[in-house]
């Protein structure tokens, strides 16, 4: 039996859609980062258990931009691999030309800039390589022909020419769906085992009904026959009140012994309804039974832990300070802004993370997204923050920070769809202070739908008069109870709000990005030359 335990998720919080690899001894993963920046995190393991960010894919150094509006559109779904000394990452950036390759020698960085795509159509494009070296890509689009005259979603599959980056044959469709009129076949993972190439995809969308479906053929070009016992894995068939949701989107790895495992994306379910963390990254044992993958052997679902392979040892890494003083410049890989920041946001002085009050603000109204189009570079927020990674987690700060006319500088939590709480220092009817601001909003579709309407909504649920020129700020988070507290110093707080947490709940917004929370100043639309300096920032996990 192991001496260590898998705990699931394996990469709590904000880190959907993973793809892995392995190269010796060492496995790599990464996840997507919608319109989070730097995007795509790259993690580290040793042993499938514990893992470490050691880069971001996307990062100013190679030209990353992704534009800041609903936190669901931008760079999604990627597939990481690696063939001769080199690891391939292809992605999506919807806010930007559309698919790419970056590549690295080191998956640490730096990687390269992209290659974009031009005659890669769809979405969820992923390479494959095979036994002898060759390279396939393909992807999800309209091109199964039904009979009736109409094309429905399907897989696609084309010969690579890995080397210049550019499709050397036309696209083969080798999939529909495992099930018939089966909703968003996507996410298509390919793999050569035995005699057999085999098709992972992600089917029934990518909320409750997500699932994980299997298909294999002899031939790589040919029609793939569906595994008689799709969906090979999902938590749909067990209710909405079951504590792992979502299941779905997977990729394998092969052991150094022989032993596989899959990795794939699922939801804690909090407070018995929602969703707040977004979808996580899990992990489960697979087995082959006459030529099929078995996911979870004997249960057939995830389970909170497995026991570690048999193959592997222990590997734990340093855990990153819960609190940041900014003696220097933020370095850890975790921190994030929302949207690229265009502009110079923050400087670093006398221990003091200090950020400008610029024009751009956490709350504005929703725009239709264009695909794949052209970010606007005119925009920056200044926000600076990390994903909620635990379901019992207090986010603090120290600020010092005098509000004029419209500005305002704290804490906010922001979900997706303008969905939000702010703790922070303002002025409500001129008169200075601290206060509790609940931000919601009404919407028709998606914004990536055509006829996207978005109304935003504010309410302030506490105020209280502040005169002193800085404040401590925390927000404590128990699953859906959010306490909002203020004071002069660490000893000395009190309790400002208590809110539900399901006030910005993804079961409304739809839960394909989770929480992040971190320190903000806006003018809200006026010039202004103030700041607001941070002593420090910590987030901790009190359970």
């Amino acid at each position: 039996m192991s001496a260590f335990t898998i705990r699931n998720p394996v990469i709590p919080g904000f880190y959907p859609d993973p793809t892995i690899c392995r190269v010796g001894q060492d496995f790599y993963l990464a996840c997507s980062s919608f319109e989070l920046c730097p995007g795509i995190p790259v993690f580290h393991s040793r042993d499938l258990a514990h893992w470490e960010q050691i880069s971001n894919a996307l990062t100013a150094e190679n030209g990353f931009q992704v534009e800041k509006n609903s936190m669901v559109g931008g760079v999604m779904a990627p597939t990481l691999r690696y063939r001769n000394g080199v690891f391939y990452l292809i992605v999506a950036n919807f806010s930007d030309r559309g698919n790419c390759i970056v590549t690295a020698a080191d998956p640490a960085g730096p990687w390269s800039a992209p290659h974009w795509l031009d005659d890669v159509p769809g979405i969820d494009a992923s390479l494959f390589f095979d036994r002898d070296g060759s390279a396939c890509i393909m992807g999800t689009g309209d091109v199964w022909d039904n009979g009736a005259g109409k094309k429905e979603r399907g897989i696609w599959l084309a010969a690579y020419d890995i080397e210049h980056f550019r499709m050397k044959g036309s696209p083969v469709t080798i999939f529909n769906s495992a099930l018939r009129v089966g909703s968003s076949p996507e996410a298509p993972h390919l793999y050569h085992i035995g005699d057999w190439y085999y098709l992972l995809i992600a089917e029934g969308g990518t909320e409750h009904y997500h699932a994980v479906m299997c298909a294999r053929s002899r031939e790589l070009f040919g029609f793939y026959e569906g595994d008689p016992a799709n969906p090979v894995l999902t938590h749909r068939h067990m209710g909405f009140g079951c504590p792992i949701l979502n299941v779905g989107h997977a990729d394998l790895v092969e052991l150094e012994d022989g032993s596989r495992y899959a990795v794939m994306l699922a939801s804690r379910l909090l407070g018995g309804s929602c969703k707040n963390l977004g979808r996580e990254t899990f992990l489960c044992p697979v087995v082959w039974e006459r030529d099929w993958p078995l996911f979870s052997p004997e249960t057939g679902k995830v389970e909170w832990q497995y026991d570690g392979p048999a193959s592997l040892e222990e590997c734990v890494f340093p855990t990153a300070p819960s609190r940041d003083d900014f003696d220097t410049p933020p370095e850890d890989l975790s921190w994030i802004s929302w949207g690229t920041p265009y502009q110079e946001y923050y400087t670093v002085a006398d221990s003091f993370l200090s950020l400008r009050c610029l024009r751009e603000s956490p709350v504005e109204d929703l725009r239709p997204m264009a695909m794949n189009g052209v970010p606007d570079t005119g925009r920056t927020l200044s926000f600076l923050g990390k994903r909620q990674c635990g379901t019992h987690v207090r986010v603090g700060c120290r600020v010092r920070f005098v509000p004029e006319n419209k500005e305002s500088s704290g804490l906010a939590v922001i979900q997706s769809m303008n969905h939000q709480f702010h703790l922070e220092l303002a002025r409500e009817n001129g008169v200075p202070g601290i206060r509790v601001l609940l931000v919601t909003c009404d919407f028709n579709c998606p914004p990536f739908m055509p006829g996207f309407r978005s109304l935003t909504k504010q309410e302030v649920i506490a105020f209280l008069p502040w005169t002193r020129e800085t404040a401590v700020l925390q927000i404590e988070m128990q699953e859906e109870a959010f306490t909002f507290r203020c004071g002069t110093d660490e000893a000395h707080l009190s309790t400002l709000a208590v809110a539900d947490g399901r006030l910005i709940n993804p079961e409304k917004v739809g839960c394909m990005s989770g929480t992040i929370v971190g320190m903000f100043a806006t003018a809200n639309g006026e010039e202004s030359t103030n700041r607001a300096d941070f002593d420090w920032f910590e987030m901790v996990s009190p359970s």
